[in-house]
């Protein structure tokens, strides 16, 4: 009896033991689990956020927003705490990546650090303790350090990856506001942003081609603009230098202040970044009062920079790994929004790509009401998984550009457009640089020709004020405008216009007679108009002379007709009869004859007096506005500009006759008369 029971007894000891066993191995199995899916996704992270900051940093595009990134990078943060573990290629500790461009490249003397950052002002006050600091704007540009010997700007060097940067002194000799020479004799080296302001963004975006498809915030477009091979790109772009470290000048007492540094630059000539000092005590009203300017601020900010004023104080502490002890970066606490996703709206631009827009429930945000947010790319949309009806919530990008933060619900992306909606064109989906985008394969598609309606109106062609390359994309995205002869017809939607931004009914009233008076023009302005390649409203002027100015003649010349014309080579009668040889074309020219009034030119002895003459215009004028004028008095009488002057050239007007200039030379050395402005209107008085 006792045998059988000891026997029961341990058949249920061996029993509870192997229920324990099988319950260690769960547990041990589900942290195993658990760990494994936590690296797993720890490595998802990395892979993500390097991707998006290589797009980013590097190719000038973006796969996520700004709030996303952040938002993943905090819960890689997290699992790296959790987990005791740091991956190498992590962003965490990683300062940024190598350059990649034909750039000469360049070793910082020393490493440029990330800062920390914070949401949280009373961690600010934390870092303050009793220190006096120093808080200012944290620009969103391009970090560039600049040295200076002996007075001069001997070269400026881009952030790069911390370690090594691209030399861009040619490009920051062109920035609007970087003195060349200083009073300063020693060497000086100091570090600031390269910054476009917003006005300047929105103007560069209307003027330049494919700035809407390349660039998606001022940010990129500056970082575009510096790493220029080509600083006469640079130049057009008006990037400003704000300096916010000064990192050496040698025998100038500082008096130990970050601020007093301020100062001293200012002095030597350079724009400092916005700077007020700070305490513990008032940190939080300074904070305040940024906030309450940032919409005001001219140029692009994320955040603010804290650091301490007592320098040698801040360079006691050192750094660690990735940031500098002696300041700490503030970046804003988005303030955030819940709102119904109602439409994605596809925005067709002048280079075929076709950006989606996020149209949603207006909200209040930062003061103002917003109902549209960007989304960039099909990229986006899909690590959103964005789809109408969907709840989302939406912020404003450095408390300025709509954004949307999460999406709630995620019902996930759906009718992408397979046809544009402007031409009705077939579409496709391209992949470039990691990133989904959908373009628009018609090549006659209208928005793709922003550029061309922007020449038809222009000043030397018809001349119809108040279109701007803005309105003209805006009314083409609407429908309002197909071809050229649509805009003398915009009275059509004139209720829909009088309702756009921007226009009222005087505005629309004076577009209309603007329209009114471009249907009164010339055969070669027409011609002009229609941007033909190789043809300017000089060649256009000559070749309509030369053919009567005779709409029938400009139909049907051929090569050999135009190349008898002087000044005519066989490249632009080719272009030429190529262009009228196309029947779209034809018909557009004939309709576009039906619109507008051509009176008939009465040919005098004044209008050939330069008949076979060239000019080249130089230097500043005295008698007329500006040297445009000049040369449109010369063409009217039969005349030619040209740039350059070569044995062709009649003669050089240079007011400053005895000048030394290349042009001058030049004149010189073929023996081409030098006249001055005077000479030149007794010539066309005489």
């Amino acid at each position: 009896m006792r045998e059988a029971v000891r026997q029961i007894g341990y058949e249920k000891e061996c029993d509870r033991k192997g229920r324990y066993k099988i319950m260690e191995d769960k547990m041990v199995n589900d942290v195993k689990t658990g760990s494994d899916d936590k690296m797993k996704r720890m490595r998802e992270l990395v892979d993500l956020l390097n991707r998006a900051r290589r797009a980013y940093e590097q190719e000038d595009t973006e796969i996520m927003s700004n709030f996303e990134y952040d938002r993943l990078y905090d819960e890689l943060q997290e699992l790296e705490k959790e987990l005791g573990t740091t991956l190498a290629a992590s962003p965490t500790v990683n300062v940024g990546y190598e350059v990649l461009s034909e750039l000469p490249k360049e070793r910082h003397e020393r490493p440029m650090l990330s800062l920390d950052k914070t949401k949280d002002v009373a961690r600010l006050k934390e870092f303050l303790g009793s220190q006096k600091a120093m808080i200012s704007w944290k620009l969103d540009g391009l970090t560039i350090v600049l040295t200076y010997r002996e007075g001069a700007l001997e070269k400026a060097v881009t952030r790069g990856n911390g370690e090594v940067g691209e030399v861009v002194t040619n490009n920051a000799r062109v920035f609007k506001n970087v003195p060349l020479t200083i009073p300063y004799q020693g060497e000086l080296v100091l570090r600031g942003e390269a910054v476009i302001s917003y006005k300047d963004f929105e103007k560069i975006n209307e003027e330049i081609g494919d700035a809407d498809a390349k660039y998606k915030n001022p940010r990129n477009l500056c970082s575009g603009s510096v790493r220029q091979l080509n600083n006469e790109i640079t130049a057009k772009r008006n990037v400003r230098f704000y300096a916010f470290t000064l990192v050496r000048a040698e025998g100038v007492d500082f008096k130990n202040s970050r601020l007093y540094q301020m100062q001293w630059l200012q002095q030597q000539g350079f724009d400092v970044v916005e700077n007020h000092p700070v305490t513990a005590d008032t940190i939080e009203e300074e904070v305040a009062w940024f906030a309450e300017h940032i919409e005001k601020n001219e140029v692009p900010s994320d955040g603010l920079v804290l650091v301490y004023d007592d320098i040698a104080y801040g360079q006691s502490l050192g750094t660690t790994a990735k940031f500098p002890r002696d300041s700490f970066a503030f970046k804003w606490a988005d303030e955030i929004r819940e709102t119904t996703l109602t439409e994605i709206e596809w925005s067709p631009s002048r280079t075929g790509l076709i950006n989606p827009v996020a149209v949603f429930e207006p909200v209040e945000l930062e003061g103002t009401t917003v109902s549209r947010a960007s989304v960039h790319n099909i990229s986006i949309m899909e690590e959103l998984e964005l789809g109408v009806g969907d709840r989302i919530t939406v912020y404003k990008a450095n408390m300025i550009i709509p954004q949307i933060a999460e999406n709630l619900t995620r019902s996930g992306v759906k009718d992408i457009p397979k046809e544009c909606p402007v031409c009705g064109g077939p579409t496709k989906i391209a992949m470039e640089n990691e990133t989904k985008t959908l373009y628009c394969t018609n090549p006659k598609c209208q928005a793709k020709h922003v550029k061309s309606f922007t020449l038809f109106v222009s000043r030397d062609a018809m001349n119809i004020e108040g279109l701007s390359e803005a309105t003209l994309e805006k009314f083409i995205m609407n429908g309002y405008v197909k071809d050229f002869t649509d805009l003398f017809h915009l009275d059509r939607y004139a209720d829909e216009i009088r309702q756009m931004d921007g226009f009222g009914d005087k505005s629309y009233e004076n577009l209309q007679n603007s329209i009114k008076n471009a249907r009164t023009t010339t055969l070669p302005r027409l011609v002009y108009s229609l941007g033909i390649p190789n043809i300017g409203i000089a060649n256009a002027k000559m070749i309509c002379g030369a053919l009567g100015n005779d709409p029938e003649r400009i139909l049907n010349t051929t090569v050999e007709e135009l190349s008898g014309i002087s000044g005519v080579g066989s490249v632009i009668a080719g272009t030429f009869v190529d262009y009228f040889a196309d029947e779209d074309h034809r018909n557009l020219f004939k309709r576009l004859l039906e619109e507008v009034e051509i009176p008939k030119e009465e040919i005098t002895e004044d209008s050939r007096k330069f008949e076979g003459v060239n000019f080249v215009i130089t230097g500043s004028v005295n008698h007329f506005a500006n040297r445009a004028e000049v040369k449109e008095e010369i063409e009217k009488r039969g005349g030619k500009v040209t740039g350059s002057v070569t044995s062709k050239t009649n003669y050089l007007i240079n007011n400053d006759v005895n000048s030394t200039s290349s042009k001058n030379r030049k004149a010189r050395e073929l023996g081409v008369p030098i006249i001055s402005e005077e000479e030149f209107l007794n010539m066309l008085n005489g």
